[in-house]
């Protein structure tokens, strides 16, 4: 059927049937009774002729714009694929090719769409931040897995975020974004225990929010340490400087002071200045293996070996001050550890024991195997350590008895560097004590081929009870 055909059919039977019709009525008028039934008889046939033939066009048509109708209700629920079989060339025809072409930029641009949103939900969802979209109404829209972890199950798609995201700021920023369009900036505290936020929302163009979550608690927390740690260096500096300051000035002011008194305020002032050399040489020690560039030699090495130097390097000062340093055994086995940072632990330990040990006159130290690494031990007979102040004995500038410290010359910051050589080894260090029996320092390196723990004759004393 060529184009046009469906217009010029409908104007041919549209003239038929009016032609057949009026000469059907003429002729009834003007001609006698058997010829009026012959062209009645004759227009009947034509008109039932004409209206078959406009019926069958009729239907024809009707189910080719049924088609239509399927085809338009298939791409409206999603259905991109679907297409009309062009059979003809008239004007429907045309209609169908051009809502094939139209079904067909639909379906690409909607596979287009769908994999531009899969590549955005998976860097979403990949992202270390919290991220979650929320409607104008403040339900939620979308939210990625860490969002989900930060909040709990409980954030989900058409739940209002103030059901399961109570944090004030956070719901200020959001309402902020959603009711003046504009980025808000917050500060979450109370959405996991322990943790900080930053809370940014953002408007988006349909009226809803996109809110990220960033976590700086370990941002917070390193300027926190970084804030106490130069207020601790200041105050443990201005103590002993003040301390010279005053006696210099005071000799400087007595134009004929006494021998007795310059030789006592040169000794004093020769004592602080010792002290914040050595303050001066922890801090730069400290600096040293707490940092990235720090360099072990890592080495096997027996374990009796390294506590047999301990006790040759350190024992002429332990004695000169009256204490015993002793031996409680070894294995002779291999540990993978820096000799020279080891012998640092060992030093720092053993100096630390030694300002309480007083009341014992005993430090021993010893080391015994564990499944895969070797546990060594410096213990005293002091006043030991109550339990409150275990867990931060370890931590730099924290003192136990901070007059007794000062007046032994600690820096409060040997405790710390022998946590950090040892962790940088590979071990694990911890303290155990009970008031008035003493405090037993322990710490760990791995084994250069763990085996099966042998039988020692003597091992090494452990604190008990242990608190």
């Amino acid at each position: 059927m060529k184009p046009k055909v469906f217009t010029k059919l409908v104007t041919i039977f549209a003239a038929v049937l009016t032609v057949q019709f009026l000469v059907s009525a003429v002729a009834l008028f003007m001609m006698g009774g058997p010829v009026r039934g012959t062209v009645l008889g004759v227009g009947l046939l034509s008109v039932s002729v004409a209206l078959l033939v406009a019926v069958v066009i009729v239907h024809r048509i009707a189910v080719r714009l049924r088609r239509i109708v399927q085809f338009a209700r298939s791409i409206g629920e999603g259905d991109h694929s679907a297409r009309i079989d062009v059979e003809s060339e008239d004007e429907l025809s045309e209609i169908e090719s051009t809502l094939n072409l139209t079904a067909a930029q639909v379906g690409k641009n909607f596979k287009e769409l769908e994999s531009r949103r899969q590549e955005l939900a998976t860097m979403l969802d990949t992202l270390q931040e919290a991220v979650v979209a929320v409607t104008a109404e403040g339900t939620v829209r979308w939210s990625n897995p860490v969002m989900q972890r930060v909040g709990g199950l409980q954030v989900l798609a058409g739940r209002p975020l103030v059901h399961s995201m109570r944090d004030p700021e956070l719901l200020a920023c959001v309402r902020g974004a959603l009711e003046r369009h504009e980025v808000c900036v917050g500060r979450a505290t109370s959405l996991a225990h322990g943790r900080v936020f930053e809370v940014n929302a953002a408007p988006l163009p349909d009226g809803g929010a996109l809110v990220v979550l960033h976590d700086v608690t370990s941002i917070e927390a390193a300027q926190t340490s970084r804030r106490e740690f130069v207020a601790n260096v200041s105050h443990e500096l201005r103590t002993p400087l003040t301390s010279i300051q005053g006696y210099v000035e005071t000799l400087i002011e007595d134009p004929n002071p006494s021998p007795e008194t310059t030789l006592e305020f040169l000794g004093i002032i020769l004592k602080n200045a010792a002290r914040m050399n050595r303050l001066t040489e922890d801090l730069l020690a400290l600096a040293s293996v707490e940092s990235p560039d720090y360099k072990l030699h890592v080495q096997p090495v027996r374990a009796d070996v390294l506590v047999d130097d301990a006790i040759a390097a350190l024992g002429g000062i332990v004695m000169d001050s009256g204490v015993q340093l002793e031996s409680t055994g070894a294995p002779a086995m291999g540990v993978l550890a820096d000799p020279d940072s080891i012998s640092q632990v060992f030093g720092n330990l053993i100096e630390n024991s030694l300002k309480y040990a007083a009341d014992g006159k005993r430090i021993r130290v010893g080391a015994r195997p564990l499944v895969s690494e070797v546990e060594f031990t410096v213990r005293d007979f002091g006043p030991g350590i109550a339990s409150e102040h275990l867990n931060r004995i370890f931590e730099r500038f924290y003192r136990v008895d901070k007059a007794r410290s000062r007046e032994s010359g600690g820096t409060g910051l040997g405790l710390a560097i022998v946590k950090h050589i040892v962790e940088v080894n590979g071990g694990r260090v911890w303290v155990e004590s009970v008031l008035g029996q003493g405090a037993a320092f322990y710490f760990t390196l791995p084994m250069v081929d763990p085996q099966p723990v042998p039988e020692m004759e003597q091992a090494p004393e452990r604190v008990e009870p242990l608190s």
